[in-house]
């Protein structure tokens, strides 16, 4: 039989002397010198990070080890890379490889920034996602002060809708302005208002930005004394009139109007109401009462003579109402006494004894008796009171007038009345 010269013992595969990254351990058949003999075995240890194909080798008869004994490094399996990102590795996916993960602008990571290729053949760490986190970016109009219009109180605001920027993918998804929107009218005075954009991942980014409206005013006018003012718009802003009425008998001097002027100023001169001129040199009766037509309601008190009960009472009822007959527009005309004797007189002002006689005669009123004759401001015989009546009983019956229900607004918006 022929015998393989191998089992001699002769040295047959290629001796395992060193191993990089490792160690190796051979043991032959029994009583074999050499170790790397048919048969022999080595079993090799790698360092940490380190593998080998197999764990333990044998010589065989091909003259061949059973397989690579080689120390290789670790390898991890590869990384994946992160959506809107990517990462660095300083090795590659061999161990200890430390890799640092990266989002692209706008985007902000989540998870472990950094993972290392362990021993195990697995990373520290998974992969990190990288997800939109940077607000969006607006920036609002820079508005300068707006005046109003003439005759107005607002003005009207135009801006354009500003648009917001996206850090990340670039996509927004809303717009919203808190306030009036562009080209509405904003009234008097300082207006905030904000944008706010929002961006698919729900993050939103806002700006502010204020609408002033100023209007130009002139100085406050006053109604006059004895008179009423009536103003449009706000009364006292560019464009805006201002009209005066004076109470009856008083006479207007004067700007019937004024209008504040872009200037700041009222056009036309002060207006004033001022007491009317009676004129008692006229020669008619009629003339006179004339004078009163649509200023002023006229009461005729006539008594044959100034002893008389009934006329004494009166004067001396009317006496403590001289704010209620001012505030009614009521001028009293006394007439006293027989012509040629008799006197008449409008307060302080005496009327020559024919006047006050033509006076009797074109009211029809009698001197034997005691007579009133309530008149109104156009003219026409209201009343007639045989005897004497209490201020009460007088202003109740002129406050029915129509006339005199349209002074009543107009009193009471001035805050005139008596208080006594």
């Amino acid at each position: 039989m022929y015998i393989f010269p191998a089992v001699i013992g002769t040295p047959w595969c290629a001796p395992i002397k060193y191993v990089k990254h490792g160690s190796v351990s051979c043991s032959a058949p029994t009583g074999q010198q050499h170790k790397n003999v048919m048969g022999t075995r080595c079993k090799i240890r790698c360092k940490q990070g380190y593998e080998t194909q197999s764990s333990e080798v044998v010589c065989m008869a091909s003259r061949r080890w059973s397989s690579n004994y080689a120390c290789q490094e670790v390898r991890c399996p590869k990384l994946n890379m992160p959506v809107n990102g990517g990462y660095k590795c300083s090795d590659g996916s061999y161990f200890n490889s430390r890799c640092e993960f990266f989002c692209a602008p706008g985007f902000g990571l989540k998870g472990q920034k950094t993972t290392t290729c362990q021993h195990n053949k697995a990373w520290s760490a998974g992969v990190p996602t990288c997800v939109d986190m940077d607000p969006p970016k607006i920036k609002c109009p820079n508005l300068k002060d707006k005046w109003a219009e003439p005759g107005k109180l607002t003005a009207r605001v135009t801006w354009d809708t500003p648009e917001g920027v996206d850090t990340a993918d670039g996509i927004l998804t809303d717009v919203v302005l808190k306030g009036k929107p562009s080209k509405s009218n904003f009234p008097e005075g300082l207006h905030k208002l904000s944008y706010t954009v929002f961006d698919r991942a729900g993050n939103k980014g806002s700006c502010r930005f204020t609408v002033r409206v100023r209007v130009r005013r002139c100085s406050q006018l006053f109604a006059p004394d004895n008179g009423y003012m009536n103003c449009d718009s706000d009364g006292d802003n560019y464009g805006a009139t201002c009209s005066f009425k004076c109470t009856g008998g008083h006479e207007l001097s004067g700007s019937a109007a004024r209008v504040c002027q872009y200037g700041l100023t009222w056009s036309g001169t002060e207006t004033k109401c001022s007491p009317m001129n009676i004129n008692v040199g006229v020669r008619t009766a009629a003339a006179l009462l004339d004078q009163f037509y649509e200023k002023r309601r006229l009461l005729i008190i006539s008594a044959p003579t100034a002893a008389n009960h009934n006329y004494r009472f009166q004067m001396t009822n009317l006496q403590h109402a001289q704010c209620g007959l001012d505030l009614r527009h009521v001028t009293v005309i006394e007439v006293v006494g027989t012509y040629p004797a008799q006197i008449g007189r409008i307060r302080h002002t005496v009327l020559p004894p024919g006047l006050a006689l033509q006076l009797r005669l074109l009211l029809r009123i009698s001197q034997r008796s005691f007579q009133m004759v309530l008149v109104d401001k156009q003219g026409t015989d209201k009343q007639r009171y045989p005897f004497p009546i209490t201020a009460a009983e007088l202003f109740t019956t002129i406050d029915t007038f129509p006339l005199r229900k349209d002074e009543m607004v107009l009193q009471q918006e001035a805050g005139q009345t008596c208080h006594s």
